[in-house]
């Protein structure tokens, strides 16, 4: 597997100066995507219980209260806590996509982090052969991005903790910017730089 780095002047034009803000978009947006939205508190109407009043309204020299249930006691509901039907999904444009990618590879580019490999693929589908491949570029950590995965290089890379591999059509920009260098099949190099 012959291995070239690109650097930044070889990258198309529309890799180049674009604004980061694209980026930070994208990121803040894939993160937002990602949240459990689980956090739920229930309200004074949905704890259980304080059908009776308390105590009589008025005489006991005491605040009046008609629930148990309330706020204001230990066990009741809970005042201005968290629900679960907030929507944290935040729209990101398909163009915006592209320039956060094409910015994020740029970066890599330009630290001489991003490696275009012939083709990555472990016939023997044994994780040390995978961490050969990897310890040969020298980095701390590596997305390889290969067009399609095949089993043998699926199990091969599946258990490094230092590398992730994805198919082309799951490379974004939170991925590239996630890890400290990038390998790109050539196939899918080349049609990345194709589309710009």
């Amino acid at each position: 597997m012959s291995t070239t780095v690109i650097k930044r002047d070889e990258l198309p034009e529309s890799f180049l100066g674009i604004n980061p803000h694209n980026l930070y978009l994208y990121c803040k947006a894939y993160a937002s995507g990602l949240r459990a939205n689980t956090a739920k508190a229930k309200t004074r109407s949905e704890v259980r219980g304080g059908g009776k009043k308390p105590w009589a309204q008025k005489g006991g020299g005491r605040a009046r209260a008609g629930s148990l249930r309330s706020p204001v006691f230990v066990g009741g509901g809970v005042a201005f806590g968290p629900n679960n039907n907030r929507n944290y999904k935040q729209k990101v444009n398909k163009k915006q996509k592209k320039l956060a990618l094409y910015h994020a590879l740029e970066q890599l580019a330009q630290n001489e982090k991003l490696f275009v490999v012939d083709n990555i693929t472990i016939e023997s589908g044994k994780t040390k052969d995978a961490k050969t491949f990897v310890d040969g570029l020298g980095q701390r950590d590596v997305l390889i991005v290969k067009e399609l995965i095949d089993d043998k290089t699926f199990l091969a890379f599946r258990n490094l903790q230092n590398a992730y591999l994805v198919e082309s059509n799951e490379l974004n920009a939170y991925l590239a910017a996630a890890y400290h260098s990038v390998v790109i099949e050539k196939a899918v190099w080349d049609k990345l730089t194709k589309e710009s």
